[in-house]
């Protein structure tokens, strides 16, 4: 594609379009003009025609119907003609013209009007650019009128102007419209150039940004102008790349991490067997070290599980198996497969003994929540600290509130909490097969259930996580 071609082209169709514009506007305005030049013309003859017509008729008259005086019927004519740039005379009824007045009089003295113009006057008042062009041999804009003396028709009055003045009329405007037209040109250029420009450039700069995309580079946006439709073009490709930035950076982030948490536990694998194997490890230590590579495996599982969860889970494959069941009973269960833990640091445990709290879930997925939470919780309590469980239900959700004791949370760290991979330094010191998918998994899970969970925190004092799901509807 030629540089500049989109740019090229819809200034061409603009361009071309006014050009087009301006010249059916000036053919227009020229027959318009011409028309009404025409029809100005013939109502000046007209009016004077029957001015003279009124004066040869009033002069007959006075003559007892006998005859015309020529020198004060020309002398009307005169004034009349060059009043209007024309040609006045008299012809009778055999079409002989008698009496002329203006430019061509004396030429006219003695001429012929053709017969089929004299019948065609005398039925009625006629005008025409043709009817006298045997007499002057060019076109003249004609009127005739009939004079009249007592119901009698004594000859035809003419009026007669060249038609040579609407071409001069005719060529003046058009100078006129040319210079207007090409300022109007000039001004419409420029005026395009610059709508044209703005209309391009974000598209340009869109052009620029998808290029820098295709490289790794997701950093460019597009200026925003204006609220039109390229605006909220260029809004959403900015809301596009801050998506597609988002998305490169979390997956670098997941290879990264994903790299680092496999990565520790295989090279574990790896160096013991090798140990084992090569006799570095003595026999009598193998269990020992086969334990320890048992663990290291049963990491890799748990690491490998929960990633697959929680692609399920984005990608909206995990299908829910809602089920009426008492999330009460179940926190109970959970709590007892960490007897051991409690027992270890002699925790107070708050809030199980409660009536039924009953949720219309996916109660498979909703102990994968609570086992997270509540292991988090073990995990981060404080010696001889409690554990407490809150409900909460109403007509639309139902609220599961889980708080330890402890140190806390810094509020820096808050708004991470629910990140794919994200550990605290406090979390990796005190528990190193964590790999930071617990929360996310979590966050997925309610959220996948239309809920919503949300963490508050004291620093020295406890933190607190609190989910809530739809509640079931009555009678279900």
């Amino acid at each position: 594609m030629r540089k500049n071609s989109l740019f090229r082209r819809y200034f061409s169709i603009f361009s071309a379009s006014a050009i087009l514009s301006i010249l059916v506007l000036g053919i227009i305005l020229m027959l318009f003009a011409s028309q009404y030049f025409q029809d100005e013309k013939y109502a000046m003859l007209e009016r004077n025609a029957h001015q003279a017509a009124a004066a040869t008729a009033a002069n007959y008259t006075r003559n007892n119907y006998s005859e015309i005086d020529p020198t004060m019927v020309t002398m009307v004519y005169s004034v009349l003609a060059s009043a209007v740039d024309a040609e006045i005379f008299f012809a009778d009824m055999e079409g002989n013209i008698i009496l002329s007045a203006g430019v061509s009089s004396q030429q006219l003295i003695h001429k012929t009007v053709p017969m089929e113009v004299i019948e065609r006057v005398s039925q009625g008042e006629y005008r025409s650019a043709a009817m006298l062009k045997p007499l002057f041999g060019q076109s003249h804009y004609g009127v005739g009128v009939p004079v009249q003396a007592e119901d009698e028709t004594i000859g035809i009055l003419f009026a007669a102007a060249s038609a040579a003045s609407l071409r001069e009329f005719i060529s003046e405007l058009s100078k006129m419209f040319l210079i207007s037209a090409i300022v109007v040109l000039f001004i419409f250029s420029v005026v395009i150039y610059i709508v044209t420009i703005r209309l391009i450039r974000p598209l340009r700069d869109m052009l620029a940004a998808t290029q820098s995309f295709s490289q790794g580079d997701f950093s460019k946006r597009v200026k925003v102008s204006g609220f039109d439709e390229i605006g909220q073009l260029a809004m959403a490709f900015n809301n596009m790349a801050s998506t597609l930035a988002t998305t490169e950076l979390t997956r670098r982030s997941f290879v990264a991490n994903v790299s680092h948490e496999l990565k520790t536990p295989m090279t574990t694998i790896s160096g013991f067997v090798d140990g084992m194997l090569d006799g570095t490890i003595p026999e009598e230590k193998h269990p020992q070290y086969l334990q320890v590579v048992s663990n290291e495996v049963k990491r890799l599982s748990r690491l490998v599980r929960s990633m697959l969860d929680s692609a399920r889970i984005e990608a909206g494959e995990m299908h829910l198996c809602l089920t009426l069941f008492d999330i009460s009973e179940l926190i109970r269960q959970t709590v007892f497969t960490f007897e051991h833990m409690i027992e270890e640091k002699q925790l107070e445990i708050r809030g199980l003994d409660i009536d039924k709290i009953m949720v219309r879930a996916d109660s498979d997925l909703m102990h994968q929540v609570v086992y997270n939470l509540i292991e988090n919780a073990v995990k981060f309590v404080n010696p001889g600290g409690c554990i407490a469980f809150s409900y909460h239900t109403d007509a639309q959700r139902t609220y599961v509130s889980i708080r330890n004791t402890g140190a806390g949370l810094d509020k820096e760290e808050v708004p991470h909490l629910f990140e794919r991979f994200y550990k605290s330094d406090r979390s990796r010191s005190l528990n190193k097969n964590g790999a930071g998918l617990g929360l996310h998994i979590v966050k997925s899970i309610v959220n996948y259930h239309k809920g919503e969970i949300m963490v508050r925190s004291v620093k020295g004092e406890f933190t607190e996580f609190e989910f809530c799901i739809p509640s079931p509807s009555p009678g279900k």
